[in-house]
């Protein structure tokens, strides 16, 4: 029963890790109107196009996202809406705690240091 627990956990840690990059996490918000091609999100995000392609398959290895191919295009979308849900959910906490969450000392966001 405990390994199972363990499992448990380990999977729900691995799943918020991957959302966690704020690599991945800027794909999933630009994928919430709908579909896009590699270069459309490379341009609304930054990243690089080869950045962006193996962020995407790490999101499509996990069920996250999706694709589609037309003629010489690649399309990705997020997969289910239950994602979108968590997005907009994590959006309403963030908004309630924001002034927490940038004090919080114990969990950094990866490109800032511990303070102390």
């Amino acid at each position: 029963m405990r390994d199972t627990v363990d499992a448990s956990l380990t999977i729900r840690a691995k799943f918020f890790r991957g959302l966690a990059d704020p690599s991945r996490l800027a794909l999933l918000l630009a994928l919430r109107p709908g579909e896009k091609t590699v270069s459309t999100l490379s341009e609304e995000t930054g990243l690089s196009q080869s950045n962006v392609s193996n962020h995407l398959a790490c999101l499509k290895d996990c069920g996250l996202v999706v694709n589609r191919q037309e003629w010489r295009h690649v399309y990705y979308r997020i997969a289910d809406s239950k994602v979108l849900t968590l997005l907009d959910i994590a959006d309403e906490v963030v908004a309630e705690n924001a002034q927490r969450i940038a004090d919080c000392v114990n969990y950094c966001a990866p490109e800032e240091t511990p303070r102390g």
